[in-house]
């Protein structure tokens, strides 16, 4: 029962992180109706800057600086390269995404080279005993600060007239337009706070146990991607639902991975994707998504 327990609250935790990372997915398809492929290399541009600066400036504010700076990688590939091509086809910028993230993940991690950074963060390896259970320090705080970040964006989502200019996007950008919603500004908004939370997101991907930021830690973001799929695209709360199935999904596959080895090895990475296409299969949109109808 305590391997069970560390395993939820791990799952919990990570899969918050991952809440996260998806919601910047869902952001931008709420404003845009894009699917950005090169969230990963904000989530990369994130993590590097404040790993970069830590030494020089502390944790707090290097981490100040490097969400900042990620915002502004975003909003910069909207309005440098997006808005370029606003009106085709949304096929066409999910793809014009795909080549975003080639430039700026290649570049980044020629910067990183073989290194592993450290992100200096206060908590290091310390942990919390909680009876007979032991759970990191960091996934306490990646879980509280997760659902501060997620519960303040469902707020002004809901109350700002910046959330009420999104949600008219979302709806219907013609209409929005014309009612005075500058789309241009929503669209940019979009992917500085989808690259904000990337950056918080690469922190605590990168802390303990994690060694740190490396190369490969741009691909942790594709563990979101079927968190935001499955939850529905168009979702925030499905946002939230699909992080915490994918990590606890996650978490118990790699933790009882000797009771599942007719299933082969690394069942912990493979298990989120079949969640997502069994979730898929029933429910198309995903658990939130919203259905199309189609007039016949």
């Amino acid at each position: 029962m305590t391997t069970f327990t560390e395993l939820l609250l791990g799952g919990l935790s990570i899969g918050s992180v991952y809440a996260l990372i998806a919601l910047g997915f869902v952001v931008i398809f709420k404003a845009t109706e894009v699917v950005n492929f090169a969230h990963a290399s904000l989530l990369l541009a994130g993590g590097y800057i404040t790993a970069v600066l830590h030494d020089d400036l502390g944790f707090w504010p290097a981490l100040a600086v490097g969400i900042a700076g990620a915002a502004v990688v975003g909003s910069a590939v909207d309005f440098l390269v997006m808005r370029r091509y606003r009106g085709s086809d949304h096929s066409v910028l999910a793809i014009v995404t795909i080549g975003v993230d080639i430039l700026l993940t290649t570049e980044l991690t020629r910067l990183i080279g073989t290194d592993v950074m450290a992100l200096g963060d206060p908590w290091g390896d310390r942990v919390v005993n909680l009876g007979e259970i032991t759970i990191a320090q960091t996934r306490i705080a990646a879980f509280v600060a997760a659902a501060l970040l997620i519960t303040a964006f469902l707020l002004a989502f809901r109350y700002t007239s910046w959330g009420v200019a999104m949600r008219a996007a979302a709806e219907n950008p013609q209409t929005a337009a014309l009612m005075g919603v500058r789309l241009g500004r929503v669209s940019m908004s979009a992917w500085a706070v989808a690259g904000a939370l990337a950056a918080v997101a690469a922190l605590f991907l990168t802390v303990f146990p994690t060694p740190g930021l490396e190369r490969a830690t741009s691909l942790a973001a594709l563990k979101a991607f079927p968190a935001a799929i499955l939850g529905g695209l168009d979702s925030t709360t499905g946002a939230l639902a699909g992080g915490l199935i994918v990590g606890v999904t996650e978490s118990f596959a790699t933790g009882y991975q000797s009771e599942l080895t007719f299933l082969g090895g690394g069942i912990g990475d493979l298990a989120p994707y079949l969640v997502m296409l069994l979730v898929l299969l029933a429910r198309p949109a995903g658990l939130f998504g919203t259905k199309e109808l189609a007039r016949v």
